[in-house]
């Protein structure tokens, strides 16, 4: 998998944009449009997407019709990162990476054990104590799921990402077999805190010990969207960049 010799490495800088709520399709075309403009140089640094998704299941390549049940009622995407069938809904921070591995780590299992010490550290800064699951790909507590993880990289640029249930309706799962693993147990900041209700500030909160996550995992400077935040009133932001996906896929999911 080579990168291009002219790709140009931002010093690791990282521009966070809090998108709001957006439909998946519009998010999928999105990174990916992204990505290409990243290997292609057109844009100069990494990106961090920050966002939430009305309801929707997406299957990874490794996906099988069994792990979904007929009842399901949301959309349904397959898609080309790792791993088998996972939930987006509201009240979960779904991030979308955009990043050049060259400027850190050309190895694609460096990449997702970084994602998830983002993820532990950023639970940590909340209070929750988590850690891996030998074997699986994703952010456990007390042996329970918070985080599911499924990439796709191309010429060690990556796409697709995470998704932390912040106040997420768990139900949602029991519709499916998150990740193809029997029996999981799912759960939520929301639930491991205690919290009865929906709080902004609980998500501001998950939002910004993510993005610290980040920082000292990836060792990079942030750079806020110049627009803004984008979530008030569910707004979305949108960068302007046009390029075909010319998908070849690389990814993992667990």
């Amino acid at each position: 998998m080579g990168g291009q010799g002219k790709r140009r490495v931002s010093g690791r800088v990282l521009q966070v944009v809090q998108a709001g709520v957006v439909p998946y399709a519009e998010a999928l075309a999105w990174q990916r449009d992204l990505a290409q403009a990243r290997i292609e140089a057109r844009i100069p640094h990494d990106m961090l997407l920050l966002l939430e998704h009305p309801p929707v299941l997406t299957l990874g390549r490794n996906s099988r019709d069994t792990h979904v049940l007929p009842s399901a009622g949301v959309d349904v995407f397959e898609v080309e990162r790792g791993g088998d069938v996972t939930f987006h809904g509201p009240g979960q921070l779904v991030g979308y990476p955009i990043l050049d591995l060259t400027g850190y780590k050309q190895d694609l299992h460096w990449y997702l054990r970084a994602l998830e010490q983002a993820l532990i550290d950023a639970l940590r800064t909340l209070g929750i104590a988590a850690d891996r699951n030998p074997g699986y790909t994703g952010v456990w507590t007390g042996g329970r799921k918070i985080a599911s993880i499924g990439v796709h990289v191309k010429q060690w640029v990556t796409w697709h990402g995470f998704a932390l249930n912040v106040t997420t309706d768990l139900s949602y799962f029991d519709r499916i077999v998150p990740c193809g693993i029997p029996g999981v147990v799912m759960t939520s900041i929301e639930r491991e805190r205690g919290n009865g209700k929906r709080e902004t500030s609980l998500w501001d909160e998950t939002v910004a010990a993510v993005v610290q996550g980040f920082i000292e995992t990836f060792g990079v400077t942030v750079l806020p969207c110049p627009e803004g935040p984008a979530r008030p009133g569910n707004a979305s932001l949108r960068t302007p960049v046009v390029a075909e996906p010319g998908l070849q896929p690389t990814d993992s999911q667990t």
